[in-house]
């Protein structure tokens, strides 16, 4: 069973030990989810820190941000790397130039819902080779919209996007899934987190707070569950970020 993470550090680790499965097992699109506030501030020392998972292939890695100002900022602050930097694009430079034969994996450095269809289009040119979407923003678009052109992107796209790690921290509840285990959902305790669900599929919006509810049924006092143990996990985001980045 997977551990509820005590750090950002340690969610780190299992995300990137998920990675690690996935990849081994031919996934191709890769989601590594870590919900939390300010973490897509911090993409470029994060970014830097999965490029370990391609130790001794890094010749064949591009890692791609979204805009070229950041690509231009990663690119200073690394210096000379074994692998590519560049960014999704422009209109005066498509994604097509951006891609080439001799790319053998995508690093795509926090993706959000205004370029989910560069994003879409890259995991097209990829074809069979591995696209990582690190910490992506675009749970709004898997979620929002009712209209025919949600669904078809969802059903398109969204849906062929794999979760490998999915960690977020809610008040008094965790959900997390860490490939190749299923979703799981904790409820928080004094004495610490309780498995209170395994799910085949995400468990999101009311589907979450129906299994939450069920949970907490026969409970003398509800009132007296305690919050979320958002200490431990966010006293933790500054000073890891801080060591990334030196």
């Amino acid at each position: 069973m997977v551990e509820v993470p005590d750090s950002l550090e340690q969610a780190v680790t299992q995300a990137k030990e998920a990675a690690k499965l996935a990849l081994e097992a031919g996934v191709e699109r890769i989601c590594l989810e870590i919900v939390i506030p300010e973490i897509a501030l911090q993409a470029q020392p994060l970014a830097l820190e999965f490029t370990t998972l391609f130790e001794g292939q890094e010749s064949g890695l591009k890692v791609i941000f979204p805009d070229t100002g950041a690509a231009a900022l990663a690119r200073r602050d690394w210096g000379e790397t074994p692998f590519q930097v560049t960014d999704l694009g422009s209109r005066a430079t498509s994604i097509e130039k951006k891609i080439s034969e001799a790319d053998e994996a995508f690093l795509l450095v926090s993706p959000s819902s205004v370029e989910v269809e560069i994003v879409e289009k890259l995991c097209n040119l990829a074809g069979h080779r591995s696209v990582i979407l690190l910490i992506p923003q675009l749970e709004d678009v898997s979620i929002v919209g009712i209209g025919y052109a949600a669904r078809q992107l969802r059903e398109r796209f969204i849906s062929t996007l794999e979760s490998v790690y999915y960690f977020r921290p809610l008040d008094g509840v965790v959900v997390l899934r860490s490939y190749p285990s299923p979703w799981l959902v904790y409820l928080e305790k004094e004495e610490g987190y309780e498995l209170i669900a395994e799910q085949g599929q995400k468990p999101m919006g009311e589907a979450l707070d129906t299994l939450v509810n069920n949970a907490l049924k026969g409970e003398e006092d509800n009132s007296d569950q305690p919050q979320a143990k958002k200490s431990g996990i966010f006293a933790s985001v500054q000073s890891f970020l801080k060591a990334l980045s030196q």
